[in-house]
């Protein structure tokens, strides 16, 4: 391409924008959703005696809007808006990259459908039945060729950390999608895994916990090396660090899936492994932590007045705190404790609502107003809210889960002088209620900070107006 032309080239935005609105708008119901099954854990009429709002049904909506919708949307922006920037060309196959938008938007309303009407395949994070399955692996193939493809046809020769991390998403989970997905379709919307037994339990939490580990942390790792360094006008800490971390942790993630089944089925040094390569996970987890705060060396003092750094900072805690409390919850003597518990819950909401949610939120702050021809977002301010409501709401939830969880684990394994059960199960639950009642409260916070995000974005497009971004001529040698 000659010089004329490449200062003519425009980066193709319009995709980031879409997924950018899209990630705030299942964000809010994502997040509503989970307040309306925290409040029928706590108060179970709220189910109002209607089959399609019963827990069982809303639960996996829950997680899919949350995970897919809301995160998959944030990751596909933030991957498509990072790699032209870091590539310095425009998106391959643009019009593939539009179909990505529009076929990731009916898997989402196709899930929102088909769970609440008892649809499931019964898999964790994989609940979506076959021809959904299917749309998605058309969607995620169509993905990776966008991505790699622009990736091919950069015009420098370095491809920058976040991107191998985006890279290593995008082919894990496809491998994860299709290896788990494996079904025997019964009907248009029923099916049977291929696999039986103890050796479906392992591919589904092989699958389970890589979606975590790739899905909702190597994707998201991507947008920390990019947005941190940029939101604080600083280089990465350490780039060999950085290099170091991606290497140790994709190969050593794909391994901790069997501490999900410790004291099942699975054979006992299956679950042994699973819980050593959980504790291996602890090194490169913490390295990228400190690498992404450590990024802040001389520019601490931005903290203070600038509260998009600060949501990507204290997701970096959240990302440090719940890569502790995983491999510590993968030791066997501990999950013993833990297994079946509200603790898994809290652990669980400590990494989403924490490092996934935060990081997010943050890398959008930093994105919206740059799509729309703004400087900042509407609202600084409402920034400010939307950070401490949040901050405020996780701790409530995480630590009244974390109580309820020992407390729970604690009741169930004690026992009276003669061996019996000193309390029964009721009595466990009974005891949980007041801890429940905390949680709604703390997802309510959350969601309020969620709906001041979706206020805020709504102005500051209103505001703005839609733009366009050259792609920098090549430098000469």
């Amino acid at each position: 391409m000659n010089e004329p032309q490449a200062r003519a080239a425009h980066y193709h935005d319009t995709v980031v924008r879409q997924f950018s609105l899209m990630a705030v708008v299942w964000g809010v119901v994502g997040m509503l959703v989970g307040v309306i099954i925290a409040s029928q854990l706590a108060w179970p009429e709220l189910n109002f005696g209607i089959p399609w709002l019963s827990y069982g049904r809303l639960r996996p909506l829950h997680t899919n809007a949350v995970i897919f919708a809301f995160g998959g949307c944030g990751l596909f922006a933030t991957s498509y808006y990072v790699v032209q920037r870091t590539c310095s060309v425009p998106l391959f196959a643009p019009k593939l990259a539009a179909f990505t938008f529009w076929g990731w938007q009916l898997v989402i309303v196709a899930a929102a459908i088909s769970l609440p009407l008892g649809y499931t395949s019964g898999k964790e994070y994989a609940e979506l039945e076959w021809p959904i399955d299917i749309l998605i692996t058309l969607v995620w193939v169509s993905y990776a060729i966008v991505f790699f493809g622009t990736i091919g046809i950069r015009k420098v020769r370095h491809i920058y950390v976040a991107n191998w991390f985006f890279g290593a998403f995008i082919l894990a989970i496809a491998l994860l999608h299709v290896v788990n997905s494996a079904e025997v379709p019964y009907s248009w919307m029923k099916s049977y895994s291929a696999y039986a037994g103890v050796q479906d339990a392992m591919i589904q939490w092989w699958y389970g916990h890589n979606a975590v580990g790739f899905f909702l942390t190597t994707g998201f790792l991507g947008m920390m090396y990019y947005f941190i360094p940029k939101q604080a006008e600083r280089p990465v800490y350490s780039y060999r660090l950085s290099i170091v971390h991606f290497w140790a942790l994709i190969f050593t993630y794909m391994w901790a899936g069997p501490h999900h089944l410790h004291y099942t089925a699975l054979p006992d040094w299956t679950q042994s492994v699973g819980m050593v390569f959980s504790l291996i996970l602890l090194a490169p987890s913490w390295g990228g932590m400190i690498n992404g705060i450590m990024t802040l060396s001389g520019a601490w003092h931005k903290l203070r007045d600038d509260p998009i750094l600060r949501f990507m900072i204290v997701s970096l805690s959240f990302y440090g705190m719940s890569t502790f409390e995983g491999p510590m919850m993968s030791i066997k003597t501990v999950n013993a404790l833990s297994h079946y518990t509200d603790w898994t819950i809290g652990h669980v909401h400590s990494g989403a609502l924490g490092w996934v949610g935060l990081i997010t939120m943050g890398s959008l702050y930093y994105l919206i107003p740059r799509m729309f021809g703004q400087k900042k977002m509407y609202s600084v301010k409402a920034i400010e809210v939307h950070f401490w409501t949040a901050t405020i709401g996780i701790v409530f939830y995480i630590a009244a889960m974390w109580i309820a969880g020992v407390m729970q684990g604690l009741m169930w394994r004690a026992l009276n002088a003669d061996g019996t059960l000193t309390y029964t199960f009721v009595e466990s639950v009974k005891a949980t209620y007041p801890f429940y009642v905390v949680r709604v409260f703390g997802g309510l916070l959350y969601l309020f900070g969620m709906l001041v995000m979706a206020w805020n974005t709504w102005m500051t497009v209103a505001n703005g107006r839609s733009v366009t971004v050259a792609v920098p001529a090549p430098q000469a040698a």
